[in-house]
This record gives C-alpha cells, structure tokens and sequence, in this order.
C-alpha cells in the first residue's frame, strides 16, 4: 500500500519531523526567493510600527481614557504598556533586520486586536477607520514572519559572519 502524502511528508512520520520539514521547506524558500524591494518593505513596516508606538506614547490621554473606561485597570494598563513596548522595540527590530520572527510575533496579536475589536466597529469606509491601514499591517507581518529578514539584515549579516 502506498502512503499518501501531504505537505511533502508520508504519513509514517511523525508529526514534529513533518512540521520541521515544512519549515525547512519554508525557509529554503524565502531564502532562494530573496530580493531588495521586499527588505525595503520590511524597513518601512518597521519604521511605521516604530512611528505608531511613539505616537502612542504622545497621544496618552487616548490610552488614558480606554484605562478610566475599562472594568479591569491593572489588565489595561499592563495592554496599554504592551503595545507601546511592542510597537516600538518590535519595529526597531523590524526594521533593522534583527529577529524579524520573534518581532513578529509580538506584534501580531495587537493587530489582530485591532483588526477585530477597534477598527471593525467603525466599518471600512468610515473617514475615522484605520482598518485598511490594520488590515495591511497585519497582512505584512504575517508575509514576513513567512519569509523571515531578508539578504539585507543583521539576522543575514550575522549569520555569513561568525563572532568570537
């Protein structure tokens, strides 16, 4: 009997090692496919995150009404923190190339959350709505937690050149 395939693995394998295989798959592809317009995108992501979580720490009276109006405070705060902190490292670290996935990651939940639960409520085309903005962003993180740094990083810097 033949084994049938899926994602490039029998079923005979274990599920950890056809996972690890997707991912290798993944990552040789992003790194065969690598081109300078798309590490010039991930700079301008990271620019932008970096640029927002500034502008909230600017604009705090917003982030201080969403504390005064919340049931829980010490949650909303501790969100409040979380967002500020990881737009503005996770952008930094976007930017620059510098572990773009883990940056990623901390960042995607947020915009999920913003996607969902503040711009939806406003509706697409209402002139107050960031949600095509949101939609986007999020749309770029998950392309690069997918495709990783780049050919022009410090992750790909590093990499090509050991450290003592």
């Amino acid at each position: 009997m033949k084994p049938t395939i899926s994602f490039g693995c029998t079923k005979y394998y274990n599920h950890f090692i056809c996972a690890m295989k997707t991912l290798d798959s993944i990552n040789h592809w992003s790194e065969t496919h690598q081109s300078i317009w798309l590490d010039f995108i991930r700079t301008i992501l990271g620019v932008f995150l970096l640029v927002k979580g500034v502008s909230f720490t600017v604009d705090f009276d917003r982030f201080h009404t969403i504390l005064m109006n919340s049931q829980f405070k010490w949650v909303a705060a501790g969100l409040v923190h979380y967002v500020i902190f990881s737009h503005i490292v996770g952008g930094l670290l976007i930017a620059i190339g510098l572990k773009t996935r883990v940056a990623v990651l901390f960042n995607l939940p947020i915009l999920l959350g913003a996607v969902i639960f503040i711009n939806a409520k406003h509706g697409f085309f209402s002139g107050q709505s960031e949600l095509g903005i949101s939609l986007a962003i999020l749309i770029l993180l998950i392309f690069f937690l997918i495709y990783g740094s780049g050919k022009y990083s410090i992750d790909k810097y590093m990499e090509m050149h050991t450290f003592y």
